[in-house]
């Protein structure tokens, strides 16, 4: 009996295969990747909606920013697990179906573009508003200055809560497996918990944890770099 059959005897059997342990990492990457760029630049056009047209913005509307501001507020206020389960009717609607990995990418993106505008607005009202003005004073059309400046200068800080957000995604697919869509949540709840398997729920949450570390590691590299 080699190693991994004595500590995880529950794991070698489904590494490989459907429902294994391979395919759940891989489903995992995918909900991950897949919220990450669609939500990201969501995340990204509203947080920059939200800097602009709020008061002293650049393109200051205080009603149209009221509305998206309280927009915002109530998708991020929403708990997961029940946008999972009211968002259902719309996901089976969009991709034909109300399990399964892509299945949980609508809801993944719904709950997680809001969150990452938030966090977009806090990060470009760090940049120094003298720059703006000066900017400003140069004749520079607000579309320039979004580019050239809040994104240029507020780019390290961005860095920084684009990781926070993708370690917050991994979690949530966790959460959307544990309710059918796959992956590693999936693999902890369905064949560990269910199965009183610890081992395999081990399994999937070192994996997790690798991600995360991961992630955090090469956002922080980026980050420093930026910042100098």
């Amino acid at each position: 009996m080699s190693l991994l059959e004595k500590f995880f005897p529950n794991v070698v059997p489904i590494w490989s295969g459907d429902n294994g342990v391979t395919q759940a990492i891989w489903q995992t990457l995918y909900m991950t990747l897949g919220t990450v760029v669609v939500a990201g630049i969501l995340g990204i056009l509203l947080g920059i909606l939200l800097v602009l047209t709020d008061e002293g913005g650049l393109l200051a509307n205080r009603p149209f920013y009221f509305i998206l501001d309280k927009v915002v507020n109530v998708l991020r206020a929403i708990p997961f697990i029940i946008l999972l389960a009211v968002m259902n009717p719309l996901t089976r609607l969009i991709v034909g179906t109300g399990i399964g990995p892509t299945a949980a990418l609508v809801p993944l993106i719904v709950g997680t573009a809001p969150f990452f505008a938030r966090q977009v607005q806090n990060a470009l009202l760090t940049v120094d508003p003298g720059v703006i003005e000066a900017a400003e004073a140069m004749g520079l059309s607000p579309l320039a200055i979004v580019m050239r400046v809040y994104l240029r200068e507020g780019l390290s800080e961005l860095v920084r809560v684009g990781v926070l957000t993708i370690i917050s995604v991994v979690g949530l697919t966790a959460m959307a497996g544990a309710v059918g869509a796959g992956g590693l949540g999936n693999l902890a709840i369905a064949l560990g918990y269910q199965r009183y398997q610890n081992d395999v729920v081990w399994v999937a949450l070192i994996f997790i944890l690798v991600i995360v570390f991961i992630v955090q590691f090469i956002g922080d590299i980026i980050a420093r770099k930026l910042h100098h």
